[in-house]
């Protein structure tokens, strides 16, 4: 089994290696104020990750990766 550090690792070099720059800035500018305004404890982090997925997803329509 791969340590969620070596799988996190693996999917941010990804992001930043293959997804085109508008879409990062797509997903940046959603999540980053909700990380900025929200403490820790309270970022519900499943919601910043299927807002994520939904930015990529209609952003790439048919250019998925798998």
């Amino acid at each position: 089994m791969i340590s969620i550090e070596v799988e996190h690792r693996i999917a941010k070099d990804f992001l930043h290696r293959y997804l085109p720059s508008l879409v990062m800035i797509k997903v940046e500018e959603k999540l980053l104020p909700t990380c900025i305004w929200t403490s820790d404890e309270d970022i519900d982090h499943d919601e910043l990750v299927n807002w994520a997925i939904e930015i990529i997803d209609s952003q790439l329509e048919n250019n998925r990766f798998r």
